[in-house]
């Protein structure tokens, strides 16, 4: 199952990250990656000129690289979660 580039998918993937306690902002600058993570506090500073797709995939890089504490998502962001483990898996083999 691949993950579809849709705002459904982005406004889920916006609530994980909620749900871990991190806070999302869009806003102008220049990342050489498209985006910043202040690891202490918590933030994602995405490049607001990303389209969706752009901004999804920015969210999954990042989730790759954090540690996802599983009890502290809800039933939804869990099976969300464990739904995008699956996709990426399936894109390894």
């Amino acid at each position: 199952m691949q993950l579809k580039y849709t705002k459904s998918n982005l406004d889920k993937l916006e609530l994980l990250f909620k749900e871990l306690e991190y806070t999302i902002r869009y806003e102008k600058g220049t990342f050489n990656s498209g985006y910043c993570l202040v690891e202490d506090k918590k933030i994602i500073i995405i490049n607001k000129f990303f389209d969706t797709e752009g901004r999804i995939n920015v969210l999954l890089d990042i989730l790759s690289t954090v540690m996802v504490m599983e009890e502290r998502l809800s039933k939804t962001g869990l099976q969300f979660f464990k739904n995008i483990l699956k996709s990426q898996e399936t894109e390894i083999n």
